[in-house]
C-alpha cells in the first residue's frame, strides 16, 4: 500500500510517499481499506512535533477516516468484511490502508457518503461537546467562534444553531464572512475589515454569553473583555500559534468562567458526558448534518492540502481521497 510518511519532523514539505506493507488484523482489529481521509489542523502539529503529545518519526499522519472492512480479526464481530466504517486515531490515516481495533470504529450506512464521513468526525465531536457540556450553551445564547471558516469553527457554526444559540463567526477575510453567512451565522465579524473588535463584538451581539477560541494570541483578551458577565470562555487551540496570558482581575471583575477543551482528555476523563455527546451528535448527522467539505486533494497531494490548511485558506473541511475512494469501490 502507498502512505504518506514523517520520517522527521518538521514542515508538510518534507513527508514523503512510502510503499508499505499492507497491515494484517490481529484478533480484534479490523483493517479498513481507505476512501477519504480528513485534513486538520492537529495532523500539522504532529507532522512538526508541536502538540501536547510527540509522535516519534516514522509514522503516517491523519487522524480520522472513513472506507471499507477489508478484513477483521478472527474475534470480531461487531462489523464485517464489505462494510463501511469511519474511524478516529492519533495517526495513520494518511494512507491506503489502515488498521484499528474494531471496537473504535462507526459502521455507517450502505450507502454512507464515506468523504462526509471522515470530514464531520473529529471537529464535529470537538464543536458539539465543547458547546454542550463544558460551555453548556442554552438556547438563545450569544456564541462568538473564533477561526468559525475552518473545520472546527465551521461544526461549532452549525451545532451552535442547533443547540438554539445566537453564533457570531469571527473570521479573517471576506470569502470566509461570505462562507460563515451560508452556514447560518446570525452576524459575522471580519477582523481584516474591523479596527476596534470589542466595540464591534458589542455592537453586534451585545457580548457573548460563550466564547469558543481556537485561536488564541491578543484576540483571546479582547473578546474575554468583551464577554458579558457570568460569561463562558472556553479555549480549543492556539491556531494564532501564541498562547494568551489572560489577565485573572478579568475573570474577577466579569465572574467570567474560563474553561480549557482537548476531546481526548474529555474523552477520558469524562466518559459519559462524551457517551451522551456521541448519540446525540449522531442523531444529528441521521438528520443530514454533517461537515462542508470546501477541498478534495488525492492523497498524493497531501503537502498542499497540509499546506492550505497551515496558511488557513481554507474554508470548512479539507479532505485526502486514495484511488479506492476516488473509484468509489473497495
Amino acid at each position: 500500500m502507498i502512505a504518506v510518511r514523517c520520517t522527521r519532523h518538521g514542515p508538510p514539505e518534507d513527508l514523503i510517499l512510502q510503499e508499505l506493507p499492507d497491515p494484517a488484523p490481529g484478533p480484534d482489529d479490523v483493517v479498513v481499506i481507505v476512501h477519504a481521509a480528513a485534513v486538520n489542523f492537529t495532523d500539522l502539529l504532529f507532522v512538526a512535533d508541536g502538540y501536547q503529545v510527540s509522535l516519534p518519526a516514522p509514522f503516517t499522519p491523519g487522524s480520522e477516516f472513513a472506507g471499507v472492512v477489508a478484513e477483521v480479526g478472527e474475534r470480531v464481530t461487531r462489523v464485517a468484511v464489505g462494510d463501511r466504517v469511519a474511524g478516529q486515531g492519533m495517526a495513520g490515516a494518511f494512507a491506503e490502508r489502515i488498521r484499528r481495533p474494531a471496537d473504535s470504529v462507526t459502521p455507517l450506512a450502505p450507502d454512507a457518503d464515506l468523504v462526509a464521513a471522515a470530514a464531520s468526525g473529529v471537529t464535529f465531536a470537538t464543536a458539539y461537546s465543547a458547546l454542550r457540556s463544558v460551555a453548556d450553551v442554552r438556547p438563545g445564547e450569544w456564541v462568538t467562534v473564533t477561526g468559525a471558516a475552518g473545520g472546527v469553527g465551521s461544526a461549532a457554526v452549525v451545532l451552535g444553531k442547533e443547540l438554539g444559540a445566537r453564533v457570531l463567526a469571527v473570521v479573517s477575510s471576506p470569502a470566509k464572512a461570505e462562507f460563515c453567512t451560508a452556514l447560518g451565522a446570525d452576524a459575522v465579524l471580519d477582523l481584516s475589515r474591523t479596527e476596534d473588535v470589542r466595540a464591534r463584538v458589542r455592537e453586534l451581539c451585545g457580548g457573548p454569553d460563550v466564547v469558543l477560541d481556537q485561536v488564541g494570541g491578543e484576540l483571546a483578551e479582547v473578546l474575554l473583555r468583551a464577554t458579558r458577565r457570568r460569561g463562558r470562555f472556553v479555549t480549543v487551540g492556539f491556531a494564532s500559534g501564541v498562547i494568551p496570558r489572560i489577565p485573572l482581575n478579568l475573570v474577577l471583575l466579569k465572574d467570567v468562567t474560563v474553561k480549557g477543551f482537548e476531546i481526548r482528555g474529555f474523552t477520558e476523563h469524562e466518559p459519559e458526558a462524551a457517551a451522551r455527546d456521541a448519540v446525540e451528535l449522531e442523531a444529528l448527522r441521521d438528520k443530514g448534518i454533517g461537515a462542508a467539505v470546501s477541498a478534495r486533494f488525492p492523497l498524493e497531494r497531501v503537502t498542499e492540502a497540509l499546506r492550505t490548511v497551515a496558511d488557513r485558506t481554507a474554508t470548512g473541511k479539507v479532505v485526502l481521497t486514495t484511488a479506492a475512494g476516488r473509484a468509489g469501490a473497495p
